[in-house]
């Protein structure tokens, strides 16, 4: 395993997520303040994982042509220049296009974990991959603090400043330290990128573009649902995703509303459940699955996160900082092991040739569901405040049932030639 690259690279991973987290606290009331109505704080809440569902492949399949390291800088770029516009963004729609072009920059995870599986092998990608959970950590304990204090005492320019600042810190760094990971890239000579790219690029209408990467996904889905494993690592990547997400969109007003939570005690339950993931995902997972394996860990963290999401409503009022932390417990213990866990398979049972792509549409998978999650999630807390936990806990118990199904689909057996393996 070669450690120098995957340090800076899950470095830049890290800066990248402190300064989404800076801001995504924030939103919410922002978008309020600029008055928009409960529509709209919704598309600005979806718009990052709309561009995310969108450009996840598209990153995905460029790194696996021109390589990670080009498309890694570029995204930054976006990313860094995003985070600038918000600061100016005192109107609900350029706050709409910082966020979406934010999205379009941070869509790069699908590249990064790409960079992962060319610097790992079978027996360390997990941990790899795992490492990525804890950057994830980091930046929703450390991002929060920092955005909630730049506002509260220099108002959202600052925010949007140091984020951007933060991510440009980021872009230095990859230039300088993070060297190309695919040895199978063909470098593309700037005459060349400008004739065919430009060009075309320019003249393409928005439909012939949408429909270009519909045709994209649809091969991407054909490919994927060639192997039986990875149909049903992909379908539980959907399910269990859209079962977090449509929990999470109801926690806060259940933590304000049934418990009585001040946003200060909020602030430190995110951090209780982030340190626990930067505890399992940061050190934790890679021993596990050396003892206990991808498959049994990818179980279990079923079973943690449906004790984690189901029971969160039941518990009395005045339990919160108890038993109610008991039960957030298993919820980040579970979300640390499946996720990291779900997508190093999907790596492993992959086509060597299309591990950019494949990662790429499993992201997207993973947008969709974030897309769609928010809405379920607000409209069944509308209905009854225990419905999107139990919602959730039924779509985990799910996710539960494919994973004892993936037990029967051997890494060791399908790793040489994945193709090899569907096919038989």
């Amino acid at each position: 395993m070669k450690r120098s690259p995957l340090v800076i690279l899950l470095l830049t991973v890290m800066l990248d997520l402190i300064g989404f987290g800076i801001v995504l606290p924030l939103l919410p009331t922002y978008s309020k303040d600029l008055g928009a109505n409960p529509f709209m704080i919704g598309l600005i809440a979806a718009i990052f994982s709309i561009m995310q569902f969108i450009f996840s492949p598209l990153w995905g399949k460029l790194s696996d042509k021109i390589g990670r390291r080009p498309v890694m800088l570029v995204s930054i770029f976006i990313t860094a220049l995003s985070y600038l516009v918000f600061s100016q963004a005192d109107t609900i729609a350029l706050l709409i296009f910082a966020r979406g072009l934010s999205g379009i920059g941070s869509a790069n995870i699908a590249a990064a974990q790409a960079y992962i599986t060319d610097v790992t092998d079978s027996k360390s990608r997990s941990g790899a991959m795992g490492m990525i959970g804890a950057a994830f950590g980091i930046g929703f304990i450390i991002g929060p603090l920092i955005g909630g204090v730049l506002k509260h005492n220099y108002g959202i320019q600052m925010v949007g400043y140091v984020a951007a600042a933060l991510i440009a810190f980021d872009f230095i760094l990859a230039v300088f330290l993070l060297p190309e990971s695919n040895a199978n890239a063909k470098k593309l000579s700037f005459s060349r990128s400008k004739n065919e790219y430009g060009e075309s690029v320019n003249r393409q209408s928005p439909a012939l573009f949408m429909g270009e990467k519909f045709r994209e996904y649809g091969e991407g889905l054909k490919l994927v649902f060639q192997s039986r494993p990875l149909a049903l690592l992909m379908t539980a990547n959907y399910v269990y995703t859209f079962a977090i997400v449509n929990m999470q969109v109801a926690s806060i007003l259940l933590w304000k509303e049934y418990f009585r939570a001040t946003d200060e005690q909020i602030g430190y339950i995110f951090a209780y459940v982030g340190i626990w993931s930067v505890v399992v995902q940061g050190g934790l997972i890679g021993k596990l699955i050396k003892k206990l394996g991808e498959h049994k860990l990818f179980l279990w963290g079923h079973l943690f996160t449906f004790i984690g999401v189901f029971f969160v409503p039941f518990a009395p009022r005045d339990s919160l900082f108890s038993l109610g932390l008991i039960i957030l417990f298993f919820f980040a213990i579970g979300t640390s092991l499946v996720s990291p866990i779900n997508f190093s398979m999907i790596s492993l049972y992959s086509y060597k040739e299309q591990q950019g792509q494949i990662m790429g549409l499993s992201q997207s998978v993973n947008s969709f569901a974030r897309i769609m999650g928010p809405f379920s999630g607000s409209i069944l807390y509308g209905m009854n405040f225990h419905a999107p936990y139990i919602v959730a806990g039924v779509l985990t118990l799910l996710g539960t049932v494919i994973a004892i199904n993936l037990f029967k689909y051997k890494i060791e057996a399908l790793e040489p030639s994945a193709a090899e393996s569907c096919n038989s």
